[in-house]
């Protein structure tokens, strides 16, 4: 325990420094963007109800739908950049995050900002106009300090929102407090967990205090107040930025991995192969399958490690099996051609999808196949990750056996596996190379007609890179290293509260 709160610990200055830096930089946008749409709404009725309803709606989205919609926008705008003048940027982690969280952070402000300066006595205005104040005159020196203690409560709501939301911009490549999170609940690290929380809740509240501060002070005018609380959150902000100012070196390879136990292990394993090389690497971890490739076929990412079946129907879009040698083979021939990508070979092992029940009730159930599955599905309830009932190959495995499950769930993976043991899910989409398998004397159910593709691991590096003999170097020696089982040992190491260790350690233990 003291030791995982020791790490959480020597991770925040980078967390919060990311977190804080995206947060304000929103919330700053935020409110240059809201405040003169305010001020436009409060004069013009017209315009009022669409720039309120646009706002609103923007809140209806799901905050990381609204992150991960950014990013293939901003892919395609920087493709169409570097088509037209040569230079393209960023489309991963920071940009996408931003966007999103400004326009979230609109609805509070627009809404007391409008408010608060339709609300000012009409008399006040009148008086205004009769000693001979223009409109810009009335507005910066009565409407507004008169609304100030109004659009201050809606920039409060706004910044506990959008410290709120950067915990999910995760998934989108950007560092935040975030991290903790999402990777203490793939791994059960509850301790990262409620770091995570505790450390966002914190900061939020700590925020929403000094605002609180300017608005009294707007409130009661008294200047000294609103002064006092500006200066301290200036200065609050700029230390918890200075962590970044160590980490201006540019990383020499930047290596990707999804959200899951096993890529947090093997981009651990090919990043300290790299550091070894001397150079610098820099990670970026919890990504979605359609995000990390794109990212790395645009050379936001220099490697990471995939899976031939989930290349072979997500991005090639094939359906058909003609097994694992021709799907490899095709993968790199393929990919290569179409997006520039180098295939440079498997790791030696497969994490296949692969439906897997409690040995106890797969033997009362008489079930050992996907075929005898399907005769049972209409009793049953299937669990499945949070991918996998959208994926290719559940429509594959599903027409070639007409299943019909009672219900069908999506969990997080770590709670895929609990509801399997606690009865909730009788059967789940579990991962060949897991070794909660063998923990928890679960059955796998056998493919007899070939459904799913396979799922060799399989290291793929940027076209940028494709050329990079220091890099082909360091991660060749990989190649065929990796075998199932010790995968599965490496894997367990970290999925499981005993005798767990950090992905790092399990890296360095799977290949010293």
């Amino acid at each position: 325990m003291s030791g995982r709160v020791a790490q959480a610990w020597g991770l925040l200055p980078e967390y919060l420094a990311w977190h804080v830096l995206l947060s304000a930089s929103a919330l700053v946008l935020g409110l240059l963007i809201s405040l003169p749409l305010a001020v436009a709404a409060s004069r013009s009725a017209r315009l009022r109800w669409p720039v309120l309803a646009f706002a609103g709606l923007i809140q209806t989205i799901p905050s990381l739908a609204l992150l991960a919609l950014f990013y293939p926008l901003l892919l395609a705008l920087s493709a169409l950049s570097q088509t037209v003048f040569g230079q393209g940027f960023s489309a991963l982690g920071f940009l996408p995050s931003l966007l999103a969280l400004t326009l979230y952070s609109m609805l509070p402000i627009l809404r007391t900002g409008t408010a608060g300066i339709l609300g000012v006595d009409p008399a006040v205005r009148e008086a205004a106009d009769g000693v001979g104040m223009t409109p810009r005159q009335r507005l910066f020196q009565v409407e507004l300090p008169l609304a100030m203690p109004v659009i201050m409560a809606g920039v409060r709501t706004a910044a506990v929102w959008t410290i709120g939301a950067a915990t999910l911009s995760t998934p989108v490549g950007q560092t935040s407090l975030g991290n903790y999170i999402f990777a203490g609940l793939q791994t059960e690290n509850w301790v990262f967990v409620l770091f995570g929380c505790a450390a966002s809740a914190a900061l939020a509240m700590t925020v929403d205090q000094l605002l609180g501060l300017i608005e009294t002070g707007a409130a009661r005018r008294k200047r000294g107040l609103m002064i006092a609380g500006a200066a301290l959150l200036v200065v609050g902000v700029l230390a918890t930025l200075t962590p970044l100012a160590a980490l201006g070196k540019p990383s020499s390879y930047v290596v990707g991995a999804k959200n899951f136990s096993e890529q947090y292990i093997l981009a651990e394993v090919m990043a300290e192969r790299l550091e070894r090389s001397g150079a610098h690497v820099s990670r970026k971890e919890d990504l979605g399958s359609a995000v990390a490739y794109r990212a790395l076929a645009a050379g936001e990412l220099d490697v990471y490690v995939d899976y031939s079946g989930t290349l072979w129907t997500n991005v090639l879009k094939r359906e058909d099996n003609p097994g694992r040698a021709q799907v490899l083979a095709e993968l790199t021939t393929e990919l290569k051609k179409r997006d520039g990508v180098v295939v440079l070979g498997s790791l030696g092992f497969e994490n296949a999808y692969a439906f897997a029940m409690r040995a106890d009730r797969a033997k009362a159930l008489g079930i050992v196949s996907l075929t005898d599955l399907a005769r049972q599905a209409p009793r049953l309830t299937l669990g499945s990750d949070l991918e996998f009932l959208s994926r290719p190959e559940w429509k594959a495995v599903d027409a070639a056996y007409d299943f019909n499950f009672k219900k069908e769930r999506s969990f997080q993976p770590t709670f895929m596996y609990r509801a399997l043991s606690g009865g909730e899910a009788d059967v789940i989409s579990a991962f060949s190379s897991d070794g909660r398998i063998s923990a928890d004397k679960l059955v796998v159910l056998t493919d007899p007609k070939g459904a799913l593709p396979p799922y060799d691991a399989v290291i793929l590096i940027s076209p940028k890179r494709a050329g990079d003999e220091r890099l082909l170097a360091a991660l060749r020696p990989l190649i065929g290293s990796i075998s199932v089982e010790a995968m599965r040992s490496a894997n367990y190491a970290v999925d499981r509260d005993q005798g767990k260790v950090s992905p790092a350690e399990a890296a360095r233990a799977l290949h010293p």
